[in-house]
C-alpha cells in the first residue's frame, strides 16, 4: 500500500494491471482491492503535490499524465472490443475516486467522440452499451463534463431507459438521465433559469417513477441496484420525489430490504455504496427545511440581489415555500419511513466502519427525533447506542471534535432531554460518562448555535442529576463551567435558565461544585459566584427563579456561604430583600419599575426562601449579631414571616411552616438585647 502512494514506484505495466483489475469480468474482491490501491495512489500524488494556487493543479496535472493514456489507447482501440469494456470501466472508477483528472480526460478532444465511435461500432455489445452509459453517469455529476455530452448521447439514453430487454443497462441509463436532469437544474437555478428548473422538475418525476419501478419489481434479477438506489438518491432532494416515495410503503419496505437485518453486512465497496445510497434516501425523505440564522437569511438575499443583474438594485423574489417542505409534511414522511423500517436500517448502518455512513446516520437520526413522539421508537431500536458508537468511533480524547459530528451530538441530546438516562444509556454509569465529554462539546463548539447549546445543557441538566459520578464528571470537564456560568447571563431566557439549571443540579450532585459556590474557605471568591445566583433568584422567569434560588437554598447549609450572602447584603442591601421576595412577591426594590406587575407567589418559590432564611440565621454561622438584626429588619424578615404563617400569602404544608416557625422565633431573639 506505501508503494501505490508513490507515483514513480509504478512500471508502466504495473499501471495497466491495474487498469485491467476494473474489467467487469474480475470477481468483486479483486476489484474492492483494484479501488483501494487507485485511491492510494491518487492520495499519495496529491500529498506530494500540494496545490499551490487557485488557478494551478499539479497534481491533477501529473494524475491526467499518467491515466490519459491508459485510458484513451483502449477506448480508441475499436478493434478490441475487450480493451474498449475495460477502459471505460477504469474510466468510471477514476471519477468515483479522483474526479478533477477524470474530468480532464474527459475534456480532451476526441475523448467524446471515441465514446459515441464504440457505440456506433459495437451496437448490439450488450457489455459496451452498459460501461458507456455507467461512465456517462459518472461524468454527468460535473458541470465541465455535462457541458460536452452531445445530444445524441442523450438521446441513447433516453431509448435505453425505455427498454425492457436489458435491465441492468436500463438502469445505468436512468441514473446517467438524472444526474444531467438534476445537474441542469442546479445549473438553472445557479443562472437563474426558472423554466428549465420546471422542465428538470417533470424530468425527475417520471425517472424517479422509472427507478422506483426498478426496485419493486426487479430488485431480485438486477445486478445495478447500485445504480438504481444512487439516482433516486439524487432525485429524492426534490419535494415533489421526495413526498411520492414516502407515500409509497410497498417501495420503502423493498428498498428497506435491501439491507440484511440477521446478519452483519458484507463489508465491500459495493454493499457500502448501496447502504450510503438507501441512507441518502432516507436522510433526504427525512431533512427539515433549514431554519437560517439572521445572518444567514441576509447572505441568501444578498445572492438573489447579485442574480438580480450585475449592478442592480434589484432583488430577485424570494422563492415561494413548497408546502410539501413544511414542518407537518416532514413530520409525516418520517413517519412514513419509520412504519416501513428505516430504524432497523440504521441499526444495521452503525456497525459499518464508513465516516460517510456515519455522518449520514447524525443527520438521519436528528431529523427523525425532532419528533418527540419518535424518540421512543427511535430508544426501542437502539438508537442511542447507535448513535453513541457513531460519535465515539469518529472521536478521540485528545482531538477536538469535528463539526460534522454535531448532528449526531444533538440527536442525543434530544434523547437524553426527554427521557431518563437509564433508559438512554442502560444501568451503571459508563455510557452516560462517555456521554458526557461529546455533549460539553457541543455547548463548548465554536460551531454551535444557540438551539444546540441550549439542547446540550439539558441533556447535562438530566445526566447531573442521575449520579454523583455525572456530576462531578461534568464538573471536571475543561472550560466547561466557566461556559455555562457565562451562559447565566444570557440574553436568551432559554439559554439562561437552562444554563442555571445545569449549575443547581450540579451544585446538589457535586461536592466539588458545591464547594466552588459555597464551601470555599475563600469568602470573596464565593461571593462572586453567590452574587449571580442572587440575581437569578430575581429575575421574571420562574422555571430560572427556582433554580437559582434553589442553588441557593442548598449552599447556604454552609456558614461560609451564609457569611458571602451576608457581606453581599452589607454592600448594597439587596440580597435580603430578594430572598424576602422569594417568599412575599410584594416586596420591592428601590430600582423596581413601578409600571411592572407583582408577579404572583409560588410555593417553590416561598421554600426555598424560607430554608435559605434558616439557613442564614442558624447560631451556627455566628453572624454578627448587631449588623445582622440591622439588615433583617431593613429587609422586613419579621413581616413577611409573620404574615406567612398567619396564611396571608396562601396555604403550605409542614415542610414549609416548621423551618417559617423558627426562623420567626430567631428573628424575634435577634430583637432582644444581646444580654438579655
Amino acid at each position: 500500500m506505501r508503494k501505490s502512494q508513490d507515483v514513480a514506484a509504478f512500471l508502466p505495466d504495473e499501471l495497466s494491471y491495474l487498469v485491467e483489475a476494473f474489467a467487469p469480468s474480475q470477481p468483486e474482491p479483486s476489484r474492492s482491492k483494484a479501488y483501494l490501491v487507485l485511491s492510494a495512489f491518487c492520495q499519495g500524488t496529491r500529498s506530494q503535490n500540494p496545490q499551490e494556487s487557485p488557478s494551478t493543479n499539479t497534481a491533477t496535472e501529473t494524475l491526467e499524465k499518467v491515466f490519459q493514456h491508459l485510458i484513451i489507447s483502449r477506448i480508441s482501440d475499436h478493434q478490441e472490443q475487450d480493451a474498449i469494456v475495460i477502459g471505460l470501466s477504469f474510466f468510471s472508477a477514476l471519477f468515483h475516486v479522483d474526479w478533477q483528472s477524470a474530468s480532464c480526460i474527459f475534456a480532451q478532444d476526441g475523448v467524446v467522440e471515441y465514446v459515441t465511435d464504440a457505440l456506433d461500432l459495437f451496437p448490439s455489445s450488450a457489455s459496451v452499451a452498459l460501461e458507456v452509459a455507467r461512465m456517462i453517469g459518472q461524468a454527468s455529476g460535473h458541470k465541465a463534463c455535462r457541458a460536452l455530452i452531445p445530444e445524441e448521447i442523450i438521446t441513447w439514453l433516453g431509448n435505453k431507459s425505455r427498454q425492457a430487454t436489458d435491465k441492468n443497462l436500463r438502469a445505468a441509463a436512468a441514473i446517467a438521465l438524472v444526474k444531467l436532469s438534476r445537474g441542469a437544474a442546479t445549473d438553472a437555478s445557479e443562472g437563474a433559469d426558472a423554466s428549465q428548473a420546471m422542465q428538470s422538475t417533470s424530468k425527475d418525476m417520471e425517472l424517479a417513477n422509472l427507478l422506483k419501478g426498478m426496485v419493486i419489481g426487479d430488485k431480485d434479477s438486477l445486478s445495478s441496484l447500485n445504480d438504481v438506489v444512487e439516482g433516486l438518491a439524487y432525485l429524492s432532494v426534490d419535494p415533489d420525489v421526495k413526498h411520492a416515495l414516502a407515500n409509497d410503503p410497498k417501495f420503502l419496505q423493498q428498498l428497506f430490504t435491501l439491507v440484511p437485518r440477521r446478519k452483519p453486512l458484507p463489508t465491500s465497496t459495493s454493499n457500502s455504496s448501496l447502504l450510503f445510497g438507501i441512507l441518502l434516501i432516507i436522510s433526504n425523505i427525512c431533512a427539515y427545511r433549514p431554519r437560517l440564522s439572521q445572518e444567514d437569511a441576509q447572505v441568501a438575499k444578498l445572492k438573489r440581489m447579485a442574480k438580480a443583474g450585475n449592478g442592480s438594485n434589484r432583488t430577485m423574489p424570494e422563492e415561494p415555500l413548497n408546502a410539501l417542505e413544511d414542518d407537518v409534511a416532514v413530520r409525516s414522511r418520517c413517519r412514513q419511513a419509520l412504519a416501513s423500517g428505516a430504524l432497523d436500517v440504521l441499526s444495521v448502518a452503525s456497525g459499518v466502519e464508513s465516516q460517510g455512513i456515519r455522518l449520514a446516520l447524525g443527520k438521519i437520526y436528528l431529523s427523525i427525533v425532532e419528533d418527540k413522539d419518535n424518540r421512543g421508537k427511535v430508544l426501542q431500536s437502539g438508537g442511542a447506542r447507535s448513535l453513541s458508537r457513531v460519535i465515539q468511533s469518529s472521536t478521540s480524547s485528545s482531538t477536538p471534535i469535528d463539526t460534522s459530528l454535531l448532528p449526531a451530538i444533538q440527536a442525543l441530546a434530544k434523547l437524553t432531554i426527554t427521557s431518563s438516562p437509564l433508559q438512554v444509556f442502560g444501568p451503571g454509569d459508563g455510557a452516560m460518562l462517555d456521554a458526557i465529554r461529546p455533549l460539553s462539546q457541543l455547548l463548548l463548539h465554536p460551531s454551535s448555535n444557540l438551539l444546540q447549546q441550549f439542547e446540550a445543557l439539558m441533556a447535562l441538566t438530566n445526566l447531573a442529576s442521575q449520579s454523583t459520578g455525572c456530576a462531578d464528571r461534568i464538573y471536571s470537564t475543561p472550560h466547561l463551567l466557566n461556559k455555562v456560568e457565562l451562559l447565566m447571563l444570557e440574553e436568551h431566557t432559554l439559554i439562561r435558565r437552562a444554563a442555571t439549571e445545569l449549575i443547581c443540579n450540579l451544585i446538589g450532585g457535586s461536592e466539588k461544585a458545591f464547594s466552588r459556590y459555597g464551601g470555599s474557605s475563600d469568602v470573596h471568591a464565593t461571593k462572586s459566584k453567590l452574587q449571580v445566583l442572587l440575581a437569578m433568584s430575581d429575575m421574571d422567569d420562574l422555571p430560572t427563579r427556582l433554580a437559582a434560588s434553589g442553588a441557593l437554598a442548598t449552599v447556604t447549609s454552609v456558614s461560609t456561604a451564609c457569611q458571602a450572602v451576608f457581606e453581599l447584603q452589607l454592600d448594597r442591601h439587596r440580597a435580603f430583600s430578594i430572598i424576602a421576595r422569594l417568599i412575599d412577591p410584594s416586596i420591592t426594590l428601590e430600582d423596581d419599575d413601578p409600571n411592572d406587575d407583582e408577579v404572583a407567589g409560588n410555593p417553590g418559590l416561598v421554600h426555598r426562601g424560607v430554608v435559605c432564611l434558616h439557613h442564614i440565621l442558624d447560631p451556627q454561622c455566628a453572624l454578627p449579631r448587631i449588623s445582622l438584626a440591622e439588615e433583617v429588619e431593613k429587609a422586613g424578615w419579621v413581616n413577611v414571616m409573620t404574615r406567612l404563617l398567619k396564611g396571608e400569602l396562601g396555604s403550605f404544608d409542614t415542610a414549609v411552616t416548621t423551618p417559617a416557625a423558627e426562623v420567626l422565633r430567631h428573628l424575634i431573639e435577634l430583637r432582644r438585647p444581646a444580654n438579655s
